[in-house]
């Protein structure tokens, strides 16, 4: 079966910002994750196991508790704005682990990565 039909431009400009931001999402689960142990133990507290599990995994913890309310927050206000407040949460978050200087505010960073990553 065959589409002949081309996308028009609203919808080529929509399928292009979707795939950006999912694409955002993905890259911010496991583009570190090679990585992350190593920049992780030059921390203060980077050391500790425990805390750079936790650091990766507040990302995705913060995803699944916030999934639902998030998608009610969308249902009621729109999907378009709950997908910008998701990227600047995504931003700052960024932002905070990266101008860390110890692994609690990785946490932090990453958990506020998770909260935009909705």
């Amino acid at each position: 079966m065959q589409f002949s039909e081309k996308m028009t431009r609203t919808e080529l400009r929509a399928t292009v910002s979707l795939a950006s931001i999912y694409g955002l999402r993905m890259l911010g689960m496991f583009l570190i994750l090679p990585i992350f142990a190593i920049y992780a133990e030059k921390l203060d507290g980077g050391s500790n196991h425990t805390l750079i599990g936790l650091a990766l995994g507040a990302y995705g913890l913060m995803q699944v508790l916030l999934q639902l309310p998030f998608g009610m927050a969308s249902d009621k206000y729109g999907r378009k704005k709950l997908i910008y407040v998701g990227l600047v949460l995504f931003a700052i978050g960024g932002l905070v682990a990266a101008f860390s200087h110890d692994i609690y505010m990785v946490i932090v960073g990453r958990a506020i990565q998770g909260a935009g990553a909705i």
